[in-house]
């Protein structure tokens, strides 16, 4: 008795042999595997927030220094990017130039 590598179905006898009911396996055909590479980027978490300058109207304005330009004012929202028991993320955007920057601490 014989079982379908793909999806473990016992394989019947068919025109071709044993024979998948399921995927259309057959056994004795030589199987060709397939790599799928997936590439992980770091998602932007600024977007979520809120795009362009949609929304910053609501998000309160911190006197903090710009890491692009020196600005020192900048909306300021949190997001929990990591699991529950770890801090909340700061977001900051400058003002002047529209930098977006996170803050870990």
């Amino acid at each position: 008795m014989k079982f379908c590598p793909k999806c473990e179905v016992k394989l019947k006898k068919g025109e071709s042999g044993l024979e998948c009911s399921k995927c259309g396996y057959i056994d004795g055909e030589k199987v060709q595997k397939k790599k799928k590479i997936v590439a992980e980027e770091e998602p932007d978490f600024s977007l979520l927030a809120f795009e362009g300058n949609e929304g910053e109207e609501s998000h309160p304005t911190v006197k903090i220094d710009c890491e692009k330009c020196g600005h020192d004012e900048a909306v300021g929202w949190m997001f929990q990017t990591r699991s529950a028991d770890e801090p909340t993320t700061r977001f900051y955007r400058c003002q002047k130039c529209k930098y977006t920057w996170r803050d870990y601490t």
